[in-house]
């Protein structure tokens, strides 16, 4: 009776063994691989899995999910013989989860190891100074070579980013050294360029003073010439008016009598005003030129009046 209980309970363990042994759950984003008798069966996705016992066994579980890979730092050398520390942070991601069994041993390794030459290449491509600038470039490059490389064992590499670049200590002194002498020279140009534009506009400046005076003295010579012209213009018409209406006065009746008294008043007028000037008087020897004026002026007003007889 103690051997049979003995026995029972040896089965029940055995069993228990087998179930645990045979009864696989693979997660969620998660692959098996099942090797039957050392070769391979066939791959496990994520639920839950009976295997034959000690024929089938779990040989290698790969994660689906995207991976980070931290490469460690080295020494590249660049175009101009400067040695820089670098470091990056690698992202890859299982695509096929036999391949990445089978077709290489470590395939993590081997893509750090490959990302680490990679880039030793590219930094030698490029000279110190545009290191900074490149690293874009520099990433893509390494990401290009990585997944041509890790395609046939399964993997893919998704994206590098370089996360430091060290140069030496004395290299950094003179990078700022050469910053802050960059850094001078753009403010002295800056301040030049200030210089020059506000001498340029103060030039301008005066030119359009220069061009506005000139074009308002020439305005101003054209309204005053406008004004002259005016002037003269209407002199002109009130001298022709007062001219007509003489005329129109002289061929009216007792006109010519008029005017002969005028011309009369006018002379004698003007003959006081020369004894009033000075102490000297020269008198005409010909006192008649009062009829005579009279006269000359009777026979114009007679061209005048050709209808009329002179007097």
């Amino acid at each position: 009776m103690d051997i049979g209980l003995f026995v029972t309970l040896a089965l029940a363990v055995l069993v228990i063994v087998v179930i645990v042994k045979t009864a696989v759950v693979v997660p969620q984003q998660s692959a098996y691989i099942i090797e039957s008798l050392g070769k391979y069966s066939r791959t496990l996705a994520a639920g839950f899995h009976i295997l034959i016992p000690f024929m089938e066994r779990v040989a290698y579980r790969h994660t689906l999910k995207e991976q980070a890979i931290d490469v460690e730092e080295q020494i590249c050398i660049t175009s101009d013989n400067v040695q820089v520390g670098v470091d990056g942070v690698l992202y890859l991601q299982v695509m096929d989860a036999r391949n990445a069994s089978y077709g290489i041993g470590d395939y993590l390794f081997a893509i750090s190891q490959l990302a680490q030459t990679t880039l030793r290449s590219e930094i030698g491509k490029i000279e110190l100074d545009k290191t900074f600038e490149e690293r874009s470039h520099i990433n893509l490059r390494v990401v290009e070579e990585l997944d041509q490389a890790s395609n046939p064992w399964g993997v893919k590499v998704l994206r590098y980013e370089i996360k430091n670049i060290n140069p030496p200590s004395d290299v950094i002194t003179a990078m700022e050294k050469q910053m802050r002498a960059e850094r001078e020279k753009r403010a002295t140009v800056l301040e030049s360029e200030g210089v020059r534009d506000a001498k340029i506009n103060e030039a301008e400046g005066e030119k359009q003073r220069v061009i506005k005076e000139s074009e308002a003295a020439k305005q101003q010579q054209i309204n005053e010439a406008e004004g002259e012209a005016a002037a003269i213009l209407a002199v002109a018409v009130a001298t022709a008016e007062g001219l007509t209406k003489v005329a129109a006065a002289l061929n009216a009746e007792g006109g010519d009598k008029a005017m002969q008294l005028r011309v009369a008043e006018d002379y004698l007028e003007q003959f006081g005003n020369l004894a009033k000037v000075g102490n000297t008087l020269i008198v005409p020897a010909n006192l008649s030129d009062l009829s005579g004026m009279v006269a000359a002026a009777t026979n114009v007003l007679a061209a005048a009046r050709p209808n009329q007889p002179s007097v």
